[in-house]
């Protein structure tokens, strides 16, 4: 059973910085992808960031040149600095992992959500 599981979100006044966790466990010698998204209160949960088991990264523009994306050390764990925070930084930051493995069917894919951290950004 895959878990995906996000920290590191809390109330920051604009212009700081947070580090956001992502840890996803219950899976071994897959390829992934692992993206934030994030959704403000009344609006569409938005896309933040991704990066693949390549190392490859993509951003959205509201973030761009104001956060990155890491893997970290521990396997299938994946890091997210955004600086520079705006208010209208704040939602609450989902991980999102998309994973190919071996055993699946040919040419599928399963995704996982986690819980979502909160990101608060006072004026």
């Amino acid at each position: 059973q895959v878990h995906v599981e996000e920290s590191g979100g809390g109330s920051v006044q604009a212009g700081g910085s947070l580090r956001l966790s992502c840890a996803a466990s219950g899976y071994t010698s897959c390829r992934y992808e692992m993206s934030w998204y994030r959704q403000a209160p009344g609006k569409e949960r938005e896309f933040v960031s991704g990066i693949n088991s390549n190392g490859s990264t993509t951003y959205a523009e509201s973030v761009k040149g104001r956060a990155t994306i890491s893997q970290g050390n521990a396997v299938n764990t994946v890091y997210l600095q955004v600086n520079s925070l705006k208010p209208e930084d704040t939602a609450m930051y989902f991980c999102k992992t998309i994973t190919w493995c071996s055993w699946y069917a040919p040419h599928t894919s399963r995704t996982f959500w986690g819980q979502g951290t909160q990101v608060t950004i006072s004026s």
